[in-house]
């Protein structure tokens, strides 16, 4: 047993450490100690132990909070707390015993009428709005995340098989697959590649911006807002990969083929109605 941190800082500093070397990748690795400062900077005396480190589990968690919130925060405490106890810092984990609760969800109905007038409003004349075209097709035709299409590059579009190759480094599961696309969107992928700027090179990704810079979360968002003020309907990122599953379900889709194309590491997150 090595020796107890005199602090909950250097505690977190170091499992932080620990969690780096199993190669968590750097938005997870914030998420972990996001939520753990969270917690200590609320409940600084927890590190004591015992009955105050209880006594703060519970009103941390006895916070009027959504499921999701809720979840999130037991799953990245509760691996904070396994550690502290493999390394003989604490007798036991104070979240043994603390059950996910049912996240219902965000779920945006998007029938076939609401999808085709998306897909008809981005300004295919200019490298913005093609991206955006393509971008929202590919999303529709295989449920890929955002951050996962943000890293595809050249190479992994294959549109003499008509596949996309989401790559293990980028996936957030770390186990890469491959995704088969409609013609339309194949034809979308190559009309977007053909209007890519020559001095951009092998690196720059497929969906970036007119000067050849990553997409990012905040910005595809924004875009999908502008949208939305046209349809009337605010749609987020991830409402298209739900439509993309529901969709697929709908049309007599195996569960099981769902959860590889869409890259869960478990079935039970394949939950949607």
């Amino acid at each position: 047993m090595q020796r107890v941190p005199a602090t909950w800082e250097e505690a977190v500093q170091l499992y932080l450490q620990f969690k780096q070397a199993q190669g968590l990748r750097p938005i997870t690795l914030k998420g972990h100690g996001d939520v753990t400062r969270l917690f200590f900077r609320r409940h600084p005396e927890a590190w004591q132990g015992g009955q105050k480190l209880q006594q703060a589990v519970y009103c941390f968690f006895g916070e009027d909070i959504k499921p999701a919130t809720y979840n999130i925060r037991r799953n990245y405490l509760k691996q904070f707390f396994d550690w502290c106890v493999k390394e003989g810092f604490f007798a036991d984990n104070p979240l043994d015993g603390f059950k996910k609760r049912k996240d219902e969800g965000r779920i945006v109905p998007l029938d076939a009428e609401t999808l085709s007038r998306l897909i008809s409003l981005p300004n295919k004349n200019t490298f913005a709005g093609l991206r955006d075209y393509a971008l929202i097709l590919l999303t529709l035709d295989t449920g890929i995340r955002p951050k996962e299409a943000f890293s595809l590059l050249q190479d992994d579009i294959n549109l003499r098989s008509m596949e996309v190759y989401v790559r293990s480094d980028v996936a957030k599961t770390k186990v890469s697959r491959t995704l088969p696309v409609s013609t339309a969107t194949a034809e979308a992928l190559r009309l977007l590649l053909a209007a890519r700027h020559l001095s951009w090179g092998e690196h720059v990704p497929v969906f970036c911006s007119s000067e050849g810079t990553p997409l990012r979360n905040d910005t595809w968002d924004d875009r999908l807002e502008k949208y939305s003020k046209a349809l009337g309907i605010r749609i987020h990122p991830y409402d298209l990969r739900h439509a993309f599953a529901l969709q697929f379900l709908r049309c007599g889709g195996n569960a099981f083929a769902l959860q590889r194309i869409m890259g869960h590491s478990d079935l039970s997150i394949v939950t949607l109605p």
